[in-house]
């Protein structure tokens, strides 16, 4: 698989090299609601691994960065208004995404989890999660791995984790899913010893995509080019590294 994405990367540098546009700044989309990867701080300023990535590769690439607040039901429509150039928040590549839009490589992959109180079990069948109440941020992966395999849940559907973990803490659903960094830092390592997570990581393809990549419009050939140079580069400067190793104690990039 690497050396597909390797040789798919290569392609594109070749393809768009001749005509690709001069970009100068790129505008990009970060949510700021998905700690640790994004949040904002007493002051209003957005920080976070996502945050840190973008600056990383926008001086890789050696151009303006402009990073746009945005709230995450917004997220494609205003890439596809052009109200920016990309989106570097946790979003998943699947499938379906990529009917709208493309995306560069992946820059992250982390799978998703189940928390709960602790002491709580879970089964991953339909008999189990029947009267079960699970939360979820809208449109997300999780979202659609929730309502395809467990249609009778009762899923309730968030526009942030913060919100969801609200729920959770106040008995109103019985179970948080999100991915494991962003539940592990935004509930269960804050919670002195009270959630957990539960259950086994999930990372099936068909629903979790290939990893988080940046995303794009279709027919910007050009700028995906220099975004997928710019993670191979940063990831071989070690500047990648340093940013992981801020927030995280494992490679969060995946294998």
């Amino acid at each position: 698989m690497k050396k597909l994405w390797l040789t798919a990367i290569v392609a594109s540098l070749m393809v768009t090299g001749a005509q690709a546009k001069q970009w100068k700044e790129v505008r990009v989309a970060i949510e700021g609601a998905y700690p640790p990867f994004s949040s904002v701080d007493e002051k209003g300023q957005l920080h976070g691994f996502d945050v840190d990535i973008t600056n990383a590769l926008c001086e890789q690439m050696k151009v303006k960065c402009t990073i746009v607040k945005q709230d995450w039901d917004g997220m494609i429509p205003g890439l596809l208004a052009r109200k920016f150039d990309a989106i570097i928040s946790t979003m998943d590549i699947t499938e379906e995404r990529k009917k709208r839009i493309d995306f560069s490589g992946k820059y992250q992959h982390v799978p998703a989890h189940f928390a709960a109180k602790k002491g709580a079990t879970i089964e991953l069948t339909q008999a189990f999660m029947k009267d079960k109440k699970i939360a979820v941020q809208r449109a997300t992966s999780m979202d659609t791995y929730v309502s395809d395999n467990f249609p009778d849940t009762e899923i309730k559907r968030y526009g942030s984790y913060d919100e969801a973990y609200l729920d959770l803490k106040s008995g109103r659903v019985d179970y948080v899913l999100a991915d494991t960094a962003s539940v592990m830092d935004g509930l269960v390592n804050k919670s002195n010893g009270e959630y957990s997570l539960v259950g086994p990581g999930l990372s099936d393809k068909k629903w979790f995509g290939e990893g988080a990549g940046v995303a794009l419009r279709k027919g910007d050939g050009d700028l995906k080019a220099m975004f997928n140079k710019a993670i191979l580069d940063i990831r071989a400067n070690g500047k990648y590294k340093q940013i992981n190793d801020k927030y995280f104690d494992f490679d969060v990039y995946g294998e």
